[in-house]
């Protein structure tokens, strides 16, 4: 069944590969009215995400966050189908990074690097980071359920240099270049809320408590890897750009969850300047009553190990 869904769906998604992107955004015009006045896809989800965050704002005002976003998000869907066929000069011209010195020097001081990001504005065309900074881009990614969509989606993020690992195994393709010194950089969005059972630290984002995942931290401690936060931003439909902030470069000398705490900042300060350009779909808040539930959890297994 596989096999039969990718032999019919493929073509047509190869085929709007190679349209333009003028002609492309026509497509995501007719897809947002669809999804957002039609079938109202996640419609509730994300204007809750932004009552939450924005309780300042005015009913009226979160519901105009709320259509600029779905406006948005069908532009990432079509920029992603464009990703399987896009040209390198395009792809430059259209992702851009301010400042890649910040990262050259970086490089030449010996250090390997977590990039360290958001799902705001585009980061399926990051990927293109390995034509502009010269190191090994790695990126985790969370695989498809059709293996053979996941094999082209896969091939499409490393058609320009970018390395693709699957979540799972991050720790250990670290690990493999650590002990064989390759210097690396290795991609980590850590925006998304981890299972409760399994968080091992909470911070207020947005004004909310809730659970925030520290892999990127643990890691950046463990192989002394610099983090550096990349700020993306839309400068206008199709064209985004990127600058680099370093959060530290001597991870072990900073205070355990202290850079944890630093990235939610700088993305809750992303986010507050393009709040259209958030991924809203999900449930970003849906753990925000269950902190004491979790504090409790924690005291009774800290009282088990005694």
């Amino acid at each position: 069944m596989q096999f039969i869904t990718f032999i019919l769906v493929y073509p047509i998604v190869k085929l709007l590969s190679k349209l333009p992107l003028r002609i492309l955004y026509i497509l995501s015009d007719v897809l947002y009215l669809l999804i957002f006045y039609v079938f109202k896809y996640r419609k509730k989800v994300v204007l809750d995400n932004l009552m939450i965050a924005f309780p300042e704002n005015s009913l009226a005002e979160n519901k105009h966050y709320s259509k600029y976003f779905f406006k948005h998000f069908t532009d990432l869907f079509i920029e992603t189908i464009k990703a399987i066929s896009i040209s390198k000069s395009e792809i430059v011209k259209r992702y851009q990074y301010t400042n890649p010195e910040l990262v050259s020097n970086l490089l030449k001081e010996g250090k390997s690097i977590i990039f360290i990001g958001a799902h705001q504005a585009n980061w399926e065309w990051s990927v293109n980071s390995p034509l502009v900074i010269n190191s090994k881009v790695y990126g985790a990614y969370t695989s498809l359920g059709n293996t053979y969509f996941d094999k082209v989606v896969k091939k499409s993020r490393e058609r320009f240099g970018f390395k693709c690992y699957e979540s799972s195994k991050t720790t250990k393709v670290i690990l493999k270049n650590f002990k064989e010194k390759k210097q690396s950089i290795y991609l980590l969005l850590s925006d998304q809320s981890p299972q409760v059972e399994r968080s091992l630290y909470w911070t207020d984002f947005f004004g909310i408590k809730v659970p925030i995942h520290v892999g990127a931290e643990t890691i950046a401690k463990k192989f002394d890897l610099a983090i550096v936060f990349c700020a993306t931003k839309k400068i206008k439909r199709g064209f985004y750009e990127t600058d680099f902030k370093l959060i530290t470069k001597n991870p072990k000398e900073i205070e355990n969850y202290k850079i944890t705490d630093k990235y939610i900042k700088l993305t809750e300060e992303l986010v507050k300047k393009q709040p259209e350009c958030y991924l809203w779909s999900h449930k970003r808040f849906k753990h925000k009553d269950r902190f004491n539930e979790w504090k409790s959890m924690k005291n009774v297994q800290k009282k088990l190990k005694k």
